[in-house]
């Protein structure tokens, strides 16, 4: 039996690189990069009870990157895709940060801007939910 059939058989063929695997692929190339040009725009967001934001803000963006560039290859898709997942986890608190600072300034301004952006960021949270399940998806798990 040749490599190649083996692999099939046996399921360990890497997912079919699908939209949505292609989207959260570029989603994280934006991001990332983002992250590492722009990392005083994250730095609010990493939670108080974490040391050294900027280092943290910078260590998100490459791991977003080389997440990105792992959902993209069929050798390193499974194993990117659960980085990403695990990834889309960690940051996830940094998200709720972002939407409790939005909350507070809402309230203080009371101006329609403050309050349509922390609205926009409570409904950014569920959408972890479904970029999580694409990350599961690239690493074959769904």
């Amino acid at each position: 039996m040749t490599t190649a059939t083996s692999a099939a058989s046996t399921g360990d063929q890497p997912p079919e690189l699908t939209r949505d695997i292609v989207g959260l692929a570029a989603l994280f190339l934006v991001s990332g990069t983002t992250h590492l040009v722009k990392p005083e725009f994250f730095e609010p967001l990493v939670p108080r009870a974490l040391p050294t934001p900027r280092r943290l803000v910078y260590a998100s963006g490459v791991a977003e990157l080389v997440c990105a560039v792992g959902l993209l290859s069929p050798r390193t898709r499974r194993v990117a895709g659960w980085a990403s997942a695990a990834l889309l986890l960690a940051v996830f608190p940094g998200n709720v940060q972002m939407s409790v600072s939005h909350g507070k300034r809402a309230a203080r301004r009371q101006d329609t801007t403050s309050r349509a952006t922390f609205l926009a960021t409570v409904a950014r949270l569920p959408v972890q939910v479904p970029l999580i399940r694409t990350a599961l998806r690239a690493a074959g798990r769904l």
